[in-house]
């Protein structure tokens, strides 16, 4: 028979067992909640470097940007930075790129590939639709105002200077006739430049309008990475006119974002393989 202080003890084992499993469980779920919390932060929406750390994060010089996109409520409810210059507003979708690319001339000779409007004529990107390359811009050209009559020569450098604000028109191959947009240069040095456009006429087409005034944004940045080196960041947040409008899938907003990277890094719009198959 066993004694009483043998019988105790073996009456306090499953006690004891018990114990460990409730504090290894409790291990257990705090984990999964905290991986939980850290996924949903990481998730809440786009990251431009103006902010702080980039999301998504800078590609290598010389390797595909990394892209990603929000749909649904991240969209819906994402609030923007203040160095964007955007309001809070509800999106269909967000997509960001952040790619890096070799340049050895100055800020100045940047400056200059954005103000070159009509040197996107032409540009590429890779049609979802198609399952080829299409050309995106069928005619682009800068403008002394709101006015899609009112064509100038491309901007020059020194015209992209802090607070201005310029309008351009495109046509893309998507799109009716001509839209005018306009530009805020936010930030302008040496090393960096920032700025956002936005569509000032509604994006239509044939009789529909796709996009109201507003509907289609654009934030950039370029920033000096190191010596011949720099760091590249888009940010589109796109509304569409009605809820009825289907948004379809993500691919054309990477593809189109891809293009304008390719073309600001001296890439061939074309090159294979392209961002979103």
């Amino acid at each position: 028979m066993l004694g009483r202080a043998s019988w105790g003890a073996q009456m306090n084992k499953p006690t004891t067992s018990l114990s460990a499993i409730v504090r290894t469980l409790a291990a257990v779920l705090w984990l999964l909640l905290a991986g939980a919390c850290a996924a949903a932060a990481a998730d809440d929406g786009p990251h431009p470097p103006c902010a702080g750390a980039a999301l998504p994060a800078f590609a290598e010089p010389g390797a595909p940007p990394n892209v990603r996109a929000w749909r649904g409520r991240a969209a819906e409810t994402w609030v923007p930075p203040a160095c964007t210059g955007w309001s809070p507003a509800e999106a269909d979708i967000l997509v960001a790129l952040a790619g890096s690319f070799r340049y050895d001339g100055d800020m100045e000779g940047l400056r200059a590939r954005v103000g070159a409007i009509s040197a996107k004529k032409g540009m590429r990107y890779w049609s979802t639709t198609e399952k080829n390359w299409q050309p995106l811009l069928t005619d682009a050209y800068a403008l002394t105002g709101p006015d899609a009559a009112a064509r100038r020569a491309d901007f020059k450098p020194a015209e992209l200077a802090e607070g201005r604000s310029l309008d351009y028109a495109q046509s893309d191959n998507r799109s009716a006739g001509i839209n005018v947009y306009r530009e805020h240069v936010l930030r302008a040095d040496h090393d960096r430049l920032w700025w956002s456009s936005e569509n000032v006429t509604p994006v239509k087409k044939l009789l529909v309008t796709l996009f109201e005034p507003g509907g289609l944004q654009n934030f950039y940045v370029i920033e000096r990475r190191g010596p011949g080196q720099w760091n590249f960041y888009s940010l589109t947040r796109a509304h569409k006119a009605s809820s009825m409008l289907p948004l379809g899938g993500e691919a054309p907003y990477i593809n189109r974002s891809a293009a304008f990277f390719r073309y600001l890094a001296a890439i061939p719009s074309d090159q294979e393989p392209p961002a979103a198959r």
